[in-house]
């Protein structure tokens, strides 16, 4: 499975670590976030008991918004046990992105292609579905490129995030 991430402001509702950055208490938030540890690393590990290979490629903005600052301590969270997760700036991108951000999508190897949409509070509202193999078997060759070149997780988030104070 591949996923790409491109928007900057989501909602998560229902996420406990969301709703305490969400009203503003960072601390609280960061705390919940630590208590997910052991289950990500469980379920990483069964991913890799089962041959499941995941890749995500995050696309950060500058400057960070509120929102990635807190997601990224999330993801950092599934990168310490081994998720494979990279950055990628996104002024790194604008040739692509001449006409439209690239869209939030994720990649079920050759089977199926999903861009994801979101209403315009950043709540998920479906996906459309697509099933035809060249179309599929380009985004995956643009998604392994952009992947290839993208930062390391945790040299992105130790060189731009940690130093972040709170967002407010």
């Amino acid at each position: 499975m591949r996923k790409l991430e491109r928007g900057q402001h989501f909602a998560e509702r229902g996420f406990a670590s969301w709703e305490a950055f969400h009203r503003g208490d960072w601390e609280t938030a960061l705390s919940l976030v630590e208590e997910k540890r052991d289950l990500y690393a469980q379920q990483i590990a069964e991913n890799a008991r089962r041959g499941v290979r995941q890749r995500r490629l995050r696309v950060v903005e500058f400057p960070v918004t509120p929102y990635v600052q807190w997601e990224l301590h999330v993801l950092r969270l599934r990168v310490e046990p081994g998720d494979d997760i990279r950055v990628v700036d996104a002024r790194s991108i604008g040739d692509i992105e001449r006409e439209r951000p690239v869209p939030e999508a994720v990649i079920l190897g050759d089977a199926a292609l999903y861009e994801v949409i979101y209403d315009g509070e950043g709540n998920a509202d479906g996906a459309n579905r697509y099933t035809d193999h060249a179309l599929i078997e380009e985004t995956s060759a643009g998604f392994d490129t952009l992947f290839a070149g993208a930062d390391e997780f945790l040299d992105f988030f130790e060189r731009e995030i940690a130093p972040l104070p709170p967002p407010s």
